[in-house]
């Protein structure tokens, strides 16, 4: 019979630390450090092999993490069975408890034989590229951000007031920035930030029209085009809840997908006292944001009313889908507004009960649940 032999990998930038385990032994052995190469690994599983002396069957596996998926591919183009866990189902250090990297490949090595973990979903490299090229532009829109309150705060420092209109970055506004009336340095300060506000909202417009192109292409115009039937979800937001979630189906139920999103309460109960905590935010952060961002658009508006831009996205799906689609925006808007003008809940409240519902919808309406 073939032994089973579990490989922890604790992986950083620098260097791999590995482990094995056995059941039938029930402990850790052939603990090392080395280069962080993919070869290497490849070497250490050789040397394995023979000194047990016997065919073996290797699992490996490693946390998720800054290295993505790299490892994971060389890995398994080579024959090697690799698994990358979530960290956030894993079992956690107890508050003095000692952790290095050795005992965290070890830990990962165990949570492998006894299945104490959730793998994490392994995404097509076309998923991978245009996930990479969404968050890419996300990174530069919170860079403008950071350039507009530099301004913003430039202005105030030395008493300068923007009073002829109610929005800033307005072509009003921008107009005023221009004309103000300052020393020659401090001009060229204010210039000089004008031109990367510019530069940068340039960019991200030639941006957002290429995730355009990417989101009509066959492989995801027709996933789009149903998420956009939702209040809030537009093409940026579909793509990135298409090519970040990858297979839907692979959750059983809606709330185990508003689960992976981080999207639920959290619970911290002893005996018959029940105590619910916030969100749990264990999972994917980028999604849980741009819902939540979305879950902000159900506090405007009347409800069952449908704007002309909302009615323009739904155009071309299934009445089925379209259905299903105002059931949800009336529910969610309906459910919003009853928790914070009936019940006085905090609108933040309000918002992620909202975005979880919200995150259920989508759920339904990728796998086909619209009944």
């Amino acid at each position: 019979m073939k032994s089973i032999v579990y490989v922890g990998m604790d992986v950083h930038s620098s260097n791999y630390t590995l482990s094995c385990y056995m059941v039938e032994n029930d402990k850790c052995f052939a603990t090392v450090q080395m280069e962080p190469d993919y070869k290497e690994i490849l070497r250490y599983l050789n040397k394995v092999q023979k000194n047990i002396g016997g065919p073996c069957e290797f699992h490996c596996g490693y946390e998720a993490g800054c290295l993505g998926y790299t490892l994971y591919h060389q890995l398994v183009e080579h024959g090697v069975d690799c698994t990358i866990l979530a960290p956030s189902t894993m079992p956690t250090y107890k508050k003095n408890e000692i952790k290095t990297d050795k005992r965290d490949a070890m830990k990962i090595a165990r949570c492998l034989a006894f299945n104490t973990y959730r793998a994490v979903y392994i995404p097509t490299k076309e998923d991978s590229s245009v996930k990479e090229y969404i968050r890419m532009r996300d990174a530069h829109k919170l860079a403008l951000k950071k350039v507009k309150q530099q301004i913003l705060a430039f202005c105030l420092r030395y008493d300068f007031r923007f009073t002829s209109g109610k929005s800033y970055w307005t072509q009003k506004h921008l107009a005023w920035l221009r004309s103000l009336e300052m020393d020659v340095l401090m001009r060229e300060i204010l210039d000089e930030y004008l031109q990367t506000y510019q530069n940068m909202a340039d960019k991200i417009e030639r941006f957002d029209k290429r995730i355009e192109e990417l989101a009509g292409g066959t492989v995801y115009a027709e996933k789009v085009k149903k998420l956009s039937s939702l209040i809030g979800i537009r093409t940026h937001t579909a793509l990135a809840l298409v090519v970040e979630t990858g297979d839907f189906a692979r959750f059983a139920k809606a709330n185990q997908y508003a689960a992976f999103l981080g999207l639920v309460p959290g619970e911290r109960s002893s005996g018959d006292k029940q105590t619910r905590t916030g969100i749990t935010k264990a999972g994917n952060t980028h999604l849980r944001r741009l819902l939540t961002e979305a879950a902000q658009c159900y506090g405007r508006g009347r409800i069952g009313f449908k704007s002309k831009a909302l009615k323009a996205r739904q155009y071309g799906n299934t009445p089925e889908t379209i259905a299903y689609a105002d059931k949800a925006n009336e529910r969610l808007r309906r459910k919003f507004y009853h928790m914070v003008l009936k019940n006085n809940k905090k609108h933040n409240v309000a918002t992620a009960a909202v975005a979880r519902e919200l995150a259920c919808f989508v759920w339904g309406l990728m796998t086909g649940r619209t009944a």
